[in-house]
């Protein structure tokens, strides 16, 4: 089988290196297609696949097609490519705001749809993707896009009328996540740690915390609790994050998130 990939940006590059670690794809089946010369040149180097300038031709033959431009340009790609389709390709888009209605508007007649909401921690083998599909998508293809997915990642199958929300607390998330961490390694400089032990700290706190909530299957209030010890130190940083409006601000982010995403 081969993969067509259609923009070779860090989120593509994260994803094909992934793909091609656990063996789903061999390198040397994949093409890739980007406008910038750079960028074509350092996936034949980085991850020795093929490239090509021209959208159309990286997806001549293949099987599966991921489209992974900035949601702006889908106008001018998806006329590029939709003479160039046939109904067995599987077209993969991971742009927010793009509906599979609104692709199979823009792509050719009968195509299968599969959208993706993925995020950057795949960079690193720790993605977190939502993904949902039309109907002419098997059962055998979309379980072949969910192994596609574990290579660089966890995978999740949601409505599309939920994807806006994998938006806010998967595809932009990170943010948030790594200003927490600045936030904390600040605090803890201020105490008198070296900013880069107080990095290191507040990072490894967040993924061992996160690891907490995946591996014991416990409510993520009933482990806050579990660090509460009574009259302690840690629930008086509790209260002053609640009384600043700490959890009220993250909904409210996540919902301006979620909104900016229904209207892209």
């Amino acid at each position: 089988m081969k993969l067509g990939v259609i923009g070779l940006g860090n989120m593509a590059t994260a994803m094909i290196g992934g793909i091609v670690k656990a063996g789903v794809f061999a390198a040397s089946d994949i093409t890739g297609s980007d406008a910038s010369a750079n960028q074509r040149q350092k996936a034949e180097k980085d991850l020795g696949i093929n490239t090509c300038e021209e959208n159309a031709d990286s997806i001549k033959g293949s099987d599966y097609v991921i489209i992974a431009v900035k949601p702006q340009i889908y106008a001018d790609v998806l006329p590029q490519i939709k003479s160039s389709m046939n109904n067995d390709q599987v077209i993969i888009s991971i742009a927010p705001g793009k509906t599979i209605a609104y692709l199979e508007d823009n792509l050719a007649a009968g195509a299968k749809i599969v959208r993706l909401m993925p995020n950057t921690p795949a960079l690193v083998g720790e993605g977190c993707t939502g993904v949902c599909r039309n109907s002419r998508v098997s059962d055998e293809e979309f379980a072949f896009v969910h192994k596609m997915l574990s290579g660089f990642g966890k995978a999740y199958e949601v409505k599309e009328s939920q994807m806006d929300a994998v938006v806010a607390v998967s595809g932009s998330s990170p943010a948030y996540v790594f200003m927490l961490i600045d936030a904390m390694a600040d605090g803890a400089v201020a105490e008198g740690l070296d900013r880069a032990t107080a990095i290191n700290m507040a990072a490894q706190a967040v993924l061992g915390s996160a690891k907490m909530v995946l591996e014991t299957g416990k409510h993520p209030g009933q482990l806050k609790d579990m660090v509460c010890s009574p009259a302690g130190t840690t629930i008086d940083a509790v209260a002053v994050l609640e009384e600043a409006g700490f959890r009220g601000a993250v909904i409210d982010a996540m919902e301006a998130c979620a909104e900016k995403s229904r209207k892209i």
